[in-house]
């Protein structure tokens, strides 16, 4: 955090104090296994959707109608929406984690 405060500090003042102030929250995230982390961070899934879409229309400059972007966003979304129903990887040793890191909450 000290060498990116030093570096970032003077063009942005307001980011790095809010990261200062906040770090016990902000790294609470790297509290659990690398597994389990992968699944947090894939799993935002309004802002993958979101950079899925501009990915598969960032290739058109511009397009003739209103019809041709809700097109082209339908059929994003019909693409996108083939990855929802994949299973997870790794899952059995992802379930062991959650279950030892929350045995209290689980029951079996």
């Amino acid at each position: 955090m000290a060498d990116f405060a030093d570096r970032w500090e003077s063009k942005y003042p307001y980011a790095v104090r809010s990261w200062k102030e906040n770090w016990d929250e902000l790294t609470v995230f790297y509290d659990f296994p690398l597994e389990i982390r992968r699944i947090i961070y894939t799993t935002n899934i309004i802002e993958n959707m979101n950079g899925k879409i501009r990915k598969y229309t960032k290739n058109k400059l511009s397009f003739p109608s209103d019809d041709a972007v809700l097109k082209s966003v339908y059929l994003a979304l019909r693409e996108i929406s083939k990855k929802w129903t994949m299973p997870i990887h790794n899952w059995g040793i992802i379930l062991n984690q959650f279950l030892t890191l929350f045995e209290k909450r689980v029951q079996l």
